[in-house]
């Protein structure tokens, strides 16, 4: 049995050459097997984005990205034989928030390609159990002296002064029924120009009615600093869906009664 919930939300402002882009995704779910309950999804991502037009497509911006975990996570393999979990992240364990300034192209209103050569990065970590340790026989165990997402131990934050950032965000619908949410993110230190984080959330959701809908989850990151593999976390839903949108429709001088692509 699993139980979960999506939130993808979008509020945009625009006024004159000024526009203030918000998106959040939101995810939290679990399932359970054989008894066993496991988080299966868990993630909070909040994005601000204020921009200013100097030319038809481009924008001066600045921008906020704020993202971390709604509940405790857990690993369940390689671990010692008289433990069956250990703790690996936690709300605000780890939290990052990256403040980002640059140009924008902007070719309409569903998609957008940012780069920052100036976005300093704060990570925190607020729960100091979830540094841990790999053994010699391979098995991982709890280790306050550990370095934990590039926190040095006892330290509970850590800063990305100089460092360049890229963002491509898709926000539209496919069709009538089916819409992406997609975006990427590149991130690295200039002084660390060999360890390049990536990000891709992806949300792809297709109405079977007005209240039913059926969602794929993705999320892939490569971050050193957070394991030496790639991750990978995939979500299928169906389930229950309500829209709330305070968009207004433009008027298409063909067909005024065509939806607004990107707008949900």
């Amino acid at each position: 049995m699993a139980l979960g919930g999506v939130i993808a939300a979008r509020a945009l402002y625009e006024k004159g050459k000024t526009s203030w882009d918000n998106t959040a995704d939101l995810q939290l779910g679990y399932v359970t097997q054989l008894g066993n309950t496991r988080k299966a999804a868990d993630q909070i991502i909040l994005i601000s984005v204020l921009g200013h037009q100097i030319a038809p497509k481009w924008d001066l911006f600045i921008s906020g990205t704020f993202n971390t975990f709604f509940a405790p996570g857990y690993r369940y393999d390689k671990l010692p034989s008289n433990e069956t979990r250990l703790k690996v992240s936690n709300f605000f364990a780890p939290a990052q928030f990256t403040f980002a300034a640059g140009v924008a192209y902007k070719p309409n209103d569903w998609f957008a390609l940012r780069l920052s050569p100036l976005a300093p990065r704060f990570t925190f970590l607020s729960d100091q159990s979830v540094r841990v340790r790999e053994q010699a026989d391979g098995t991982f165990v709890p280790d306050p002296t550990q370095k934990a997402y590039g926190v040095d131990p006892g330290k509970s934050t850590r800063t990305e002064w100089l460092a360049f950032q890229l963002q491509a965000a898709l926000n539209r619908n496919l069709t009538e029924n089916v819409s992406i949410n997609a975006r990427y993110q590149l991130f690295t230190e200039y002084s660390q120009l060999d360890n390049i984080n990536h990000r891709l959330d992806l949300i792809l959701t297709a109405k079977a009615n007005r209240y039913l809908s059926t969602t794929f989850g993705l999320i892939a990151l490569y971050n050193k600093d957070f394991s030496e593999n790639l991750q990978i976390q995939q979500t299928l839903a169906i389930g229950l869906v309500y829209n709330i949108s305070s968009f207004r429709k433009k008027k298409d001088p063909v067909k005024a009664t065509d939806p607004l692509p990107g707008r949900f």
